[in-house]
């Protein structure tokens, strides 16, 4: 955030607000209570604006942030549309992490994660957020076919498309034998990469035109592993010169987080054509890509009031469709195709119990229950606040998106205990 904007804020001249919740994890994703959380403007590091705590979850309070206006993110311009806040977080056993650039948008809520390490391994360490792609200045995508045909991407690796539960990001240009590899649960991967391309302002026809473009792109790296024929050890890069930006630490939206989680099964295809799309784009503004998506062109689309299929076929042919995963990797058991609630019972039910229950170990806010295959009040009441910790709209009902939560979430402290 430049002074000019900073001084703009605290003048009141604008009177824009977004929220900010920090997530505090240990470096085995354990909840870390009761860390302290400084804010302060990255213009001002030195001025802490509020100071939070975590609870039993590793969660602060939501808190309302001054942002720039509105239609900064909305219109494409010279103005930066988010503000940017600095975080200190410390903890009793942990070394102090400092988060700089916490992207704050206007009438979203924030969701900034941050993972502390033990003090006896570091000493304190500092991750600086990247501008988002459609403000800062990154490198245009090289064109590709968008069908990688078999004599030139190797041998198939994949007989059918698979939702992977990881994906090996290489961050930098695939020749950078510098850049460090992170393995990326793939729905946090996508998360990131659209949070970095696109803003969470714009209309949700329009957010999940490019999540679908996203996971499109990203599981056509997988299924044809592209990189990995060509010798690499990863699956995809966060140069946007030949993949998206990904960007470590970066700010999450909770918006696009939710919808990722609604659809993050899904793809792009033409018919007669097995892999999924290679669904290239740009911005449409400081660089043009005929036959591609622009985002901003889809902006524009999504105001006008098309739907995602119709902006996507308005950019890559009315050929494209949706298509779902034949598979999800990393699981215990797929989603029954309906939804659990009062009533229900069966062994998708006692599933879903012993998995909370697994859970609440870690996750104390979280009521113990029975698994008993009966969904009744103390079900619900537990699957009620678990979607209340993690962002989903708490309505007590197992859909889709909290079945696959708690699933993420289950093997996640399951490999803890492992840890332990």
């Amino acid at each position: 955030m430049s002074k000019n904007t900073v001084k703009m804020l605290q003048q009141g001249g604008s009177e824009s607000r977004g929220s900010l919740q920090v997530v505090v994890l240990s470096e085995n994703n354990r909840p870390v209570e009761n860390a302290r959380v400084q804010i302060s403007y990255t213009g001002e590091p030195s001025n802490v604006l509020e100071e939070l705590v975590t609870n039993s979850s590793g969660r602060t309070e939501p808190i309302n942030l001054l942002t720039p206006p509105l239609e900064y993110s909305l219109n494409p311009g010279i103005e930066q549309p988010y503000s940017e806040y600095t975080l200190r977080i410390t903890a009793e056993d942990f070394a102090p992490l400092e988060i700089v650039g916490t992207e704050i948008l206007p009438n979203t809520r924030s969701v900034q994660n941050a993972n502390l390490v033990s003090s006896a391994i570091s000493q304190g360490s500092d991750i600086v957020i990247l501008p988002n792609t459609l403000y800062g200045n990154y490198p245009a995508k090289i064109a590709e076919p968008e069908i990688k045909p078999l004599g030139e991407s190797g041998e198939i690796v994949l007989s059918r498309v698979v939702v992977p539960e990881t994906v090996i990001v290489h961050d930098g240009s695939p020749n950078d034998t510098t850049a460090t590899n992170y393995y990326v649960p793939y729905r946090d991967y996508i998360k990131n990469v659209a949070s970095c391309e696109v803003y969470a302002t714009w209309p949700e026809s329009t957010l999940v035109a490019n999540i679908l473009a996203i996971m499109s792109f990203t599981l056509n790296r997988v299924y044809t592993e592209w990189y990995r024929n060509r010798g690499f050890d990863f699956t995809i890069t966060s140069s946007t010169a030949y993949d998206h930006k990904w960007i470590y630490g970066q700010t999450i939206f909770e918006n696009i987080s939710l919808l990722v989680d609604e659809i993050f099964d899904q793809y792009l295809s033409r018919p007669d054509v097995k892999q999924p799309i290679l669904t290239q784009y740009c911005d449409g503004r400081k660089v043009t890509c005929p036959n591609w998506m622009t985002q901003w062109g889809s902006k524009s689309l999504g105001d006008q009031g098309y739907s995602p299929i119709e902006i996507l076929r308005h950019f890559y042919g009315e050929s494209i469709y949706i298509n779902t995963a034949e598979q999800i990797a990393g699981i215990p058991s797929s989603w029954p195709g309906y939804n659990l609630d009062i009533g229900v019972t069966g062994d998708k039910v006692r599933q879903l119990q012993e998995q909370l229950d697994r859970i609440a170990e870690v996750y104390t806010a979280i009521p113990r229950i029975a698994a008993d295959g009966v969904f009744g009040e103390n079900t619900q009441a537990a699957v009620r606040e678990f979607q209340s910790i993690f962002g989903l709209p708490q309505t007590g009902i197992v859909d889709f998106r909290t079945w696959y939560k708690i699933s993420q979430l289950y093997v996640g402290v399951t490999r803890i205990a492992e840890l332990t």
